[in-house]
């Protein structure tokens, strides 16, 4: 086993999973699902069928705006229905991101969602990671990117009226955002993970000016 991720190979592949049913719980905007299960055991042979209960919704998007010249980042600022008994606020502080429609590629979607949340165009897309948020329970994928833009003129409130969105525009030097993440104000997994790898290559992004 070991080896194997020595390697960088997995043990177990989507062969070694036996799906014994799917039940619909719930369609709308996202889905629910019911899914039975068995897979193959490390020590040999097969499980008892597993019962899980998945959030299954499309892949999704997030980009983290950056401007070398300025060494600024933008990030958006919104209410978010799923921390509203969050002890500080329920408005949270983020990369801009979206989700992914049908036809559209991952890089298509950084640049649309720039547009339409941060009124904000991106010179350069550099792909940082694909990750599942949090795979016990869902099905999402998110790819993330960090996009240099020029933030000169950038601010205000975004967002489309049709899918009420209420996005106000943060332009902030590099130093203040890493104040703001090492006191937990940015506290989701885009801005944790798109700022460690900025934090690494920040000073080479720069001395390419």
């Amino acid at each position: 086993m070991t080896d194997e991720i020595e390697a960088g190979r997995a043990q177990f592949g989507s062969e070694d999973v036996e799906r014994v049913a799917t039940e619909s719980l719930y369609q709308g905007f996202f889905s629910l699902e019911r899914r039975r299960l068995r897979h193959r055991l490390f020590e040999g042979g097969w499980s008892d069928i597993v019962t899980r209960e998945v959030h299954v919704r499309r892949d999704a998007v997030g980009v983290l705006l950056y401007d070398v010249e300025r060494d600024h980042v933008v990030l958006v600022e919104q209410v978010r229905a799923g921390a509203l008994n969050d002890p500080v606020s329920p408005w949270k502080l983020e990369p801009v991101a979206g989700l992914v429609e049908p036809g559209e590629s991952p890089a298509e979607v950084a640049r649309r969602e720039a547009v339409e949340e941060a009124g904000c165009s991106i010179d350069e897309l550099i792909e940082l990671y694909r990750y599942y948020p949090s795979p016990g329970a869902c099905d999402e994928q998110v790819t993330l990117y960090c996009g240099l833009v020029d933030s000169e003129g950038v601010g205000g409130v975004h967002g489309l009226a049709e899918e009420h969105e209420d996005i106000l525009v943060h332009v902030l030097p590099f130093a203040r955002a890493w104040e703001l993440l090492q006191t937990g104000r940015l506290d989701n997994a885009m801005c944790l993970i798109a700022f460690l790898w900025l934090s690494r290559e920040r000073a080479s992004l720069r001395a390419r000016r």
